[in-house]
C-alpha cells in the first residue's frame, strides 16, 4: 500500500479489492467473442467468430444524466447501471447492430467497495438483458473531483452488422407506419427538469406516494430504462424494418427526424396508446406546454420501429408475443416536421 497515496486521498487497497468482487459478475456475462481477460490493459473481443460476410462495427457511448442525482440522494444503485447499458445498446440497435461487448467507465470520489459492486452488478444485469460482455472498465477515485461517495458513470458498447443489412431512412416513405414500443417511464432523459418540478419548485420528497403511480415518487423515478436489443433483433430475423428511432433526450420532436429522410415528416395520433401518468404528473405540477412534452420526454414510447403498412400485423403480432406490447402510433406523411394530433 502506497502510505503517501492513502493521505491524498486515493486508497489502493480499496481499488484491488473493487476488482476481485466484480470479477464473478463480469464473467456472468461473457458471450460467444469474449476473450477472458479481467484485468488487463485492454479489453479483446474475437469478431472471427460471428463469421459476418461484411462486418461493420457500430459504437455509442452515453451516460444517464442527473438521474445520478436521485440515485445517491435515495442510496439506491442497484438498477442505474441497467440504465447505463440501455441508453448505448439502445442506439446502436437502431441501424440493427447486434450489440457485443460494453465498457464502463466510474468515477468517485471516495472508493467504496460495496457501491461499486452493486453498480457493477447493475450494469452486468443490463449487460445480459443485451446480450453483450462486459470486457473491461476503469474505476478512477477522485477525491478532488468529488465528494464524498458521489460519483460519475459513461458507458460504451460495440456492436456488428453486416453491411447489406444496415438500416437507414433512405427507403422510408409516405404511408409508411411508426410502431411504438413502450417505455419503462422516463428512462434517463429529461431529469434536470424532473429534480426541478418536484424537488426545487414542489417540496416533495423522494418517498411521497402517489396514488396516480401507485408508488412512491423515488421508485417511479428509478425505473429502470428498458433494453430492446433482443426483441427488435428478433423483429429483423422475420420483417424489413425501414427504420428505428431510439426516443431519448429531444422527445418526439427531436428524434423521429433522424430516422426519417430531410423531405418527409410524421403524424403522431397521441390517442393509440395510453400515457403513464408520471408524464401527466410533471406536465401539471410544471405547467409545461404539450408540445414541449414531446420535445423533451418520451411520452411513453421508448422505441419507434417504421414498416411499410403490409407488414404491420405480421410485425405487431411478433412484437406482442415476445411481450413488448406494440401500439400503431401514426405514419409517415409528405409534410415535414413531426405532427401530434
Amino acid at each position: 500500500m502506497s502510505k503517501k497515496y492513502l493521505e491524498s486521498g486515493v486508497d489502493l487497497e480499496k481499488g484491488y479489492e473493487v476488482v476481485s468482487r466484480i470479477k464473478k459478475h463480469v464473467s456472468s456475462t461473457f458471450n460467444l467473442g469474449t476473450m477472458q481477460n479481467i484485468g488487463g490493459f485492454g479489453g479483446m473481443f474475437d469478431l472471427s467468430k460471428y463469421q459476418i460476410k461484411e462486418p461493420v462495427l457500430v459504437s455509442g457511448t452515453d451516460g444517464v444524466g442527473t438521474k445520478l442525482l436521485l440515485a445517491q440522494e435515495a442510496n439506491i444503485h442497484s438498477s442505474i447501471g441497467i440504465d447505463l447499458v440501455a441508453m448505448c445498446v439502445n442506439d446502436i440497435i437502431t441501424v440493427g447492430a447486434t450489440p457485443l461487448y460494453f465498457l464502463d467507465y466510474i468515477a468517485i470520489g471516495k472508493n467504496d467497495p460495496d457501491l461499486i459492486e452493486e453498480i457493477i452488478k447493475g450494469i452486468t444485469i443490463g449487460c445480459k438483458l443485451a446480450g453483450v460482455a462486459l470486457i473491461g472498465g476503469e474505476t478512477a477515485e477522485m477525491p478532488d473531483v468529488y465528494i464524498g461517495n458521489h460519483y460519475d458513470l459513461a458507458g460504451y458498447t460495440t456492436g456488428v452488422v453486416d453491411k447489406s443489412k444496415i438500416i437507414d431512412s433512405s427507403n422510408v416513405m409516405p404511408g409508411n407506419i411508426l410502431i411504438g414500443l413502450p417505455s419503462s417511464g422516463l428512462h434517463s432523459n429529461g431529469f434536470s427538469l424532473v429534480r426541478k418540478v418536484f424537488f426545487k419548485d414542489n417540496d416533495y420528497a423522494l418517498d411521497s406516494y402517489f396514488e396516480e403511480l401507485g408508488t412512491t415518487l423515488i421508485e417511479e423515478l428509478l425505473k429502470p430504462t428498458k433494453i430492446y436489443v433482443s426483441g427488435i433483433l428478433e423483429l429483423m430475423d422475420k420483417i424489413k424494418i425501414k427504420s428505428i428511432s431510439h426516443i431519448t433526450g429531444g422527445g418526439f420532436i427531436e428524434n423521429i427526424p433522424r430516422a426519417i429522410p430531410k423531405n418527409l415528416g410524421v403524424t403522431i395520433y397521441k390517442e393509440s396508446y395510453k400515457l403513464p401518468p408520471i408524464f401527466k404528473i410533471i406536465q401539471k405540477l410544471g405547467e409545461i406546454h404539450e408540445n414541449e412534452m414531446y420535445n423533451i420526454f418520451n411520452m411513453g414510447i421508448g422505441m419507434i420501429i417504421i414498416v411499410e403498412k403490409e407488414k404491420v400485423d405480421k410485425a405487431l403480432k411478433i412484437l406482442e408475443t415476445i411481450n413488448l406490447s406494440p401500439k400503431v402510433i401514426g405514419e409517415v406523411t409528405k409534410d415535414i416536421g413531426v405532427k401530434i394530433i
